[in-house]
């Protein structure tokens, strides 16, 4: 009797292949299992969860269901991603904007600090952070506020900056990020972080900015990357980064070691983890594989250039990878905004829109570009597919794929060529996906 449910073919179905290996790579950031090997010992006062970031309401949702004792908190996720209420009975989730941050967020994020300063001696403090937290908790330095807050945020969103240098930034106008969060919990007798990372790296401090992680980042280095990627930024916000506060009349400074003495820090779910499950699956799928990289960054169109020059040259040489032979990679790339010229679409569709130019009439290579949190920039698409046909619909359909890459107008490619992936909000960030198929 035949199998009700054949794997799929690559030669028949190659998107339903590249489909099976981003799932396979969701699966593995599921953060529960991470967080389940490391659950730590019920306190004799109060559980107090706190949270941030695209995968949020999952993880409080995961940490409730774990827990075996009283708990109460607070998560903050993205407006229209949050688990169903009846999922977090003792947590709340509240839900704030992304990419750009808003009131409800800025709301989230006092509370939050409220609520960590309630810890005493006795109490554990579990914070659960995954990326999208830096928008979604807003909480502005002394002396500055709300718009102040997202006009650095729009300002560091359309520079290029890579993750890092965004947070160096970010870090210096809040009262919540750069371990703020762990500074005002300072009195807890316990704080442990479970982290699902979505930077290049895997570095938690990384990660929302990291609220209860440590960073050394300076003012210095925060004024050198608004010098470099020519930020134009509020003046109150270059007077508060110019200021001589750091000589200890910092209303919010840095927090020191002592902040962070008692906390323990986990790393529940990465890029590298997500990309040896999908080759797994890839080799279970009867495909040879090869990981390219599981942090690379850069702009979203050199990049896929770059690896449409490797996929063509794989498609032409059978050294030194044998055909067939998928190409995976991960990281955060980055899509620079030029005087003000952008359409619909992100990052992922941008790359692949990019690769598919580079790709353009090989019939040999297929691809998918994903966000591995389901939402790919401005609209509801995760990412999009790609293979040789593609450049040639669109300018059989009368576009001008060059055009439409100059405007960033990915979306609108792939919506005319018929491929939007839009597998829907997954629950978990590790960043950006990436498979390519060569038959």
């Amino acid at each position: 009797m035949p199998d009700a449910n054949p794997l799929p073919d690559f030669r028949s179905a190659p998107r339903l292949f590249l489909t099976e290996l981003f799932h396979a790579a969701i699966q593995a950031a599921d953060p529960v299992a991470g967080m389940r090997a490391h659950l730590p010992a019920p306190p004799k006062g109060r559980t107090i969860v706190l949270g941030a970031g695209k995968a949020a309401s999952e993880m409080a949702a995961g940490f409730e269901a774990l827990w075996p004792a009283p708990l109460e908190g607070l998560v903050v996720a993205r407006h229209g991603q949050a688990v169903p209420v009846a999922a977090c009975r003792r947590i709340r989730v509240a839900t704030a904007a992304h990419p750009v941050p808003d009131a409800h967020g800025l709301c989230a994020a006092d509370e939050m600090l409220r609520l960590a300063a309630t810890a005493g001696p006795d109490d554990l403090v579990v914070a659960l952070i995954s990326g999208g937290g830096s928008a979604l908790l807003p909480a502005p330095a002394e002396g500055l506020d709300l718009d102040d807050e997202i006009a650095v945020n729009r300002a560091l969103l359309e520079s290029g900056a890579p993750i890092s240098a965004m947070n160096a930034v970010r870090k210096h106008v809040s009262r919540i990020k750069g371990g703020r969060l762990a500074r005002a919990a300072r009195r807890a007798g316990r704080l442990v972080s479970f982290v699902v990372s979505d930077v290049p790296g895997d570095d938690p401090a990384q990660v929302a900015s990291g609220p209860t992680i440590p960073d050394r980042a300076t003012r210095a280095d925060a004024l050198g990357i608004i010098a470099r990627y020519r930020l134009d930024l509020p003046g109150r916000v270059m007077e508060h980064l110019e200021s001589e506060r750091d000589s200890g009349r910092d209303p919010c400074p840095l927090p020191d070691d002592a902040d962070f003495a008692r906390n323990e820090v986990h790393l529940v779910a990465s890029a590298e983890l997500s990309l040896q499950a999908s080759l797994a699956k890839a080799r279970q799928l009867g495909v040879r594989g090869a990981i390219l990289a599981d942090d690379i960054e850069g702009e979203a169109a050199e990049i896929g250039r770059m690896h449409a020059a490797i996929a063509n040259r794989v498609a032409r040489k059978a050294e030194p990878f044998p055909r067939p032979m998928v190409l995976l990679s991960g990281g955060e790339t980055t899509v620079s905004i030029r005087d003000g010229v952008f359409g619909r679409g992100g990052r992922n569709s941008e790359f692949l829109l990019s690769f598919a130019i580079g790709i353009a009439g090989n019939d040999r290579i297929h691809a998918l570009a994903a966000d591995t949190d389901g939402i790919d920039g401005s609209e509801d698409n995760a990412g999009a597919f790609a293979d040789g046909e593609t450049v040639p619909l669109l300018r059989a359909q009368g576009h001008d794929p060059l055009r439409l890459l100059a405007r960033h107008d990915s979306w609108s490619a792939f919506k005319a060529a018929g491929g939007l992936f839009s597998p829907g909000p997954t629950g978990t960030n590790v960043n950006d996906f990436r498979a390519i198929l060569i038959r």
